[in-house]
């Protein structure tokens, strides 16, 4: 009887297996790579809170938790083309010093030059960039999504125009980074 019984059991677990791994058969990868920016401080008043916003303190806790961890070296840190950055260059990320020259706005309207410190400022980081796998299940339309990697975006003005800057990558999977590239 303990053998019938054993062997039914198997029997069971070989049919659960199996239907277990058909299910995994049908995800597919839709990407195996996709990055795109989230907005995570919104800009509009208007909007519901939760519209390309996380709230203050938990979008705060967020991007120090990054930036802390990357300065300490407790996560590794990568620049925009992938080569590793020590804790220390992590520390000077987002600071910047800039010697300009200005002409007095009075009589003898003389120049002079003037040095701007900008440091970084955790509230001047309103983006995360995104970089992740995404699966499709045939059957339920279903899709996961596995972040591969993020970076904190500052947006940074170049006469009248801005733009994105990425901090840093951190990766969270091993087959990140890739050489040198995204």
């Amino acid at each position: 009887m303990k053998s019938k019984t054993l062997l039914g059991l198997t029997l069971l677990a070989i049919v659960f297996l199996s239907a277990c791994e058909q299910k995994t058969a049908e995800k597919n990868y839709l990407t195996e790579r996709i990055q795109y920016d989230v907005l995570i401080k919104g800009t509009d008043p208007e909007a519901d809170w939760w519209v390309e916003n996380i709230v203050g303190p938990d979008r705060e806790k967020f991007v120090r938790l990054i930036i802390e961890k990357a300065r300490s070296g407790e996560i590794a840190a990568y620049d925009y083309f992938n080569h590793p950055l020590s804790p220390e260059q992590v520390q000077k990320v987002g600071i910047d010093t800039l010697i300009q020259t200005l002409h007095r706005t009075t009589e003898p309207y003389d120049e002079y030059d003037t040095m701007i410190i900008t440091s970084l400022d955790y509230d001047n980081i309103t983006k995360i960039r995104f970089l992740e796998e995404w699966t499709l299940d045939e059957q339920t339309l279903a899709i996961d999504k596995k972040v591969l990697g993020i970076s904190p975006i500052i947006m940074v003005k170049l006469g009248q125009q801005e733009f994105n800057m990425p901090l840093f990558w951190v990766y969270f999977d091993e087959r990140y980074p890739v050489d040198g590239r995204q």
